[in-house]
């Protein structure tokens, strides 16, 4: 046995079918999309005895083989279809002890194909909790398969399992229900057009729409009996085939299954009657997210700006230690500081996604769903939309990533679209530098106007978000009508080892991912910022010292003056320039347009670039400031006044200025029509606002 073994790993949602797969495979996983498609795909090796691997592909979780979305769809294409190279040698199918009845429809359907098959009944530790005890022997006899009774919490049985996998040639594949009885005389005809297939394999092909299976049909004289079904008639059949396995089932759980009610008593109805009350529940929810946004600004601060201060300290080593010249500045200016702006979302995306796990592992993420549904529905966003949107206010990049749990398309490319609408950390230094310019102190109701207009550009970005998605709703018609369903999972204790994979692979899926197209850019816009096409960049130093020479400036005064008429003159210099016409009737100068270009690499890049362009000898937000403030436009009135303050706040709480982000959208649309839209629409109608922002109070 030289090749790998080929494992489906299915189940439903919320039997624990994750934790399987992590203790089969730990961190020998890798995690990406279907070819073609935005859902995720999860896949690992697994060692078996006597050297023996085992390729693990964890589907998503499905409830049947009867295809209601994107999810759902993949399990059955690739079960359906011999000639993909994913197609299983043995289908584990992951079932949750205390509801088997509803897992075992599942496993039925994938019996049915003839595909060796495994059942793993996990969560064996809350047996003795809730009174269950199960006949395994009669079990695996009624099923005709092995059992594998595991508890991924605890790590038991998990070699059991191997065992089976590594054997999985002696498994029957006799099915567990004869599905034809529904309608024998269709099931006869089907069996005489096509002799050399499973038939219930060809009832999945005719009900959920499957073409790309090629059949050998054989003529027959009369097809009238199943050629003619139409699609009601096709549905009432599939509800009958659910009846009939049920009633198979219910026979089976009787003899194998028994629950002592008495014993199965916890908190879940108690929890539940607060967190999904229609007042308890939101006020929980709210307080629930004060503490993870708080403890997210509070625990990523120090890693934050640990890791800021290594990228600088490292670019200022380079510059000393190497000789000068372009390949010492291109690593300096243009790789390090590209690899930092990866790097420095670390710590904000690790401990967002620490904490969504850990909602997720314990039950309540499922509440808050349920909770939000009937409010986001009326705006074309799922329930699943609160969290990401949420998440926004610390980053749009996890944020976006978190919408991977919302199962309707539509739904989760609103969502992605509109996230960046919310208020993110990076916006705030902008924020906070221009409204300490234009917005006079003062206060009313004790609250200074300084404070209320950050808090309204919050508030701004959230509505714009839901007024966006409302409108997408409208725009992105769809033939299939969304339902929203969820399970409420019971409450159980975070598997800490479910969390450290999540967090791993999901912060190593944007390093490696998003971080490419991050570095990519940082570069060129280095490259466009120290380079110039004209004898005045070439020739900056001596133009300067000549314009200075009756002047009594000191070397460092005269070596900022130069960098500044630099960068007036290098690539992204004449693109501000350039820009100018075009952004003057938003109250910007060409110095502006730079920093609204160079921001495009993180909006927080806006502050830096100005101190350069007004070559100010320290950062210090103060000495901005005051320049900033006595900066004057060639009329002689203030660059920086009420109306062209607020004109640049409304373009930066609108206008997609985040290369970042939009790396990420491309990632997880796959392809670069969503970002370019985002990137258009965003940006013009944050131009439209500021410039009628700037006219009116002008």
């Amino acid at each position: 046995m030289s090749k790998q073994i080929k494992v489906a790993l299915i189940g439903n949602p919320n039997t624990g079918k994750t934790s399987v797969f992590n203790a089969l495979t730990g961190l020998n996983q890798k995690v990406g999309n279907y070819p073609g498609i935005t859902v995720e795909k999860k896949e690992g090796i697994c060692k078996l005895p006597r050297g023996i691997k085992a390729h693990i592909l964890d589907l998503p979780g499905t409830y049947s083989l009867n295809a209601t979305s994107l999810d759902e769809n993949v399990v059955i294409e690739l079960l359906l279809n011999k000639n993909d190279k994913d197609f299983p040698d043995v289908a584990v199918i992951v079932a949750d002890v205390e509801n088997l009845k509803r897992n075992l429809l599942l496993y039925t359907q994938i019996k049915d194909l003839e595909i060796p098959t495994i059942l793993v009944v996990n969560m064996a530790d809350r047996m003795e909790r809730h009174g269950i005890s199960l006949d395994i022997e009669l079990l695996e006899a009624q099923l005709k398969t092995k059992i594998a009774l595991v508890s991924s919490r605890k790590g038991t049985n998990i070699e059991h399992l191997k065992d089976l996998i590594l054997n999985y040639k002696n498994l029957s594949t006799e099915p567990c229900v004869n599905a034809s009885v529904i309608d024998q005389e269709y099931f006869d005809g089907l069996k005489k057009a096509f002799p050399n297939q499973s038939i219930y394999k060809l009832w999945l092909v005719i009900t959920q729409d499957v073409n790309f299976v090629k059949l050998d049909r054989n003529l027959v004289k009369d097809t009238s009996s199943f050629s003619t079904k139409s699609r009601s008639d096709l549905k009432r059949m599939q509800q009958k085939e659910t009846i009939v396995r049920y009633q198979f089932i219910n026979n089976v759980l009787k003899e194998t299954f028994k629950k002592d009610i008495n014993a199965a008593k916890d908190l879940r109805s108690v929890l539940d009657r607060i967190l999904m009350h229609k007042v308890y529940g939101f006020a929980t929810f709210f307080f629930i997210l004060l503490l993870i946004f708080q403890a997210i600004y509070s625990w990523s601060e120090v890693p934050t700006n640990l890791i800021e201060n290594t990228f600088s300290f490292l670019a200022e080593w380079i510059k000393e230690t190497l000789p000068s010249g372009a390949f010492t500045n291109l690593i300096a200016e243009g790789i390090i500081p590209g690899i930092g702006g990866i790097v420095i979302f670390i710590p904000q995306i690790a401990f967002l996604f620490l904490f969504i796990s850990i909602l997720e592992e314990t039950g309540y993420m499922s509440r808050v769903v349920f909770l939000m549904d009937k409010i986001m529905r009326r705006f074309g966003l799922s329930g699943k939309s609160v969290v990401p949107l949420i998440s926004g206010t610390a980053c749009a990049i996890p944020a976006i990533m978190a919408t991977r749990n919302i199962e309707n398309w539509k739904e989760r490319l609103i969502t992605i679209l509109v996230t960046p609408f919310t208020t993110c950390s990076a916006r705030l230094p902008v924020y906070l530098i221009i409204i300490s310019m234009v917005i006079p102190q003062g206060t009313i109701l004790g609250l200074s106007y300084q404070a209320l207009a950050l808090m309204s550009l919050y508030i701004l970005g959230f509505i714009m978000a839901v007024a966006s998605a409302y409108i997408l709703n409208k725009i992105l018609r769809t033939k299939t009508r969304s339902f929203f369903v969820v399970e409420m999972p019971n409450y159980k204790i975070p598997l800490f080892k479910n969390i450290a994979i999540t967090v791993f692979e999901k912060t190593k899926s944007f390093v490696l991912g998003a971080g490419k197209i991050i570095l990519s850019l940082s570069i060129i816009l280095w490259f466009l910022a120290t380079n110039g096409p004209t004898d005045k960049f070439t020739n900056a130093e001596k133009i300067i010292t000549e314009k200075y020479k009756d002047q009594n400036i000191s070397k460092e005064e005269l070596n900022k003056h130069t960098g500044a008429y630099q960068l007036e003159n290098s690539y992204i210099g004449i693109c501000g320039k350039t820009i100018e016409p075009i952004i003057r009737p938003l109250g910007y100068d060409w110095k502006i347009g730079i920093a609204i270009v160079s921001s495009f690499a993180a909006r927080e890049v806006f502050v830096g670039t100005l101190a350069t362009i007004y070559s100010v000898e320290s950062d210090d937000e103060n000495t901005i400031k005051n320049r900033m403030k006595s900066e004057l436009m060639p009329d002689g009135t203030k660059v920086f006044n009420l109306a062209s303050g607020i004109s640049l706040l409304l373009f930066y709480a609108f206008a997609m200025q985040c290369m970042s982000t939009l790396a990420i959208v491309k990632k997880e649309t796959n392809s670069w029509k969503w970002p370019s839209i985002q990137l258009i629409s965003m940006t013009g109608f944050a131009y439209v606002v500021a410039f009628i922002a700037f006219q009116i109070l002008k």
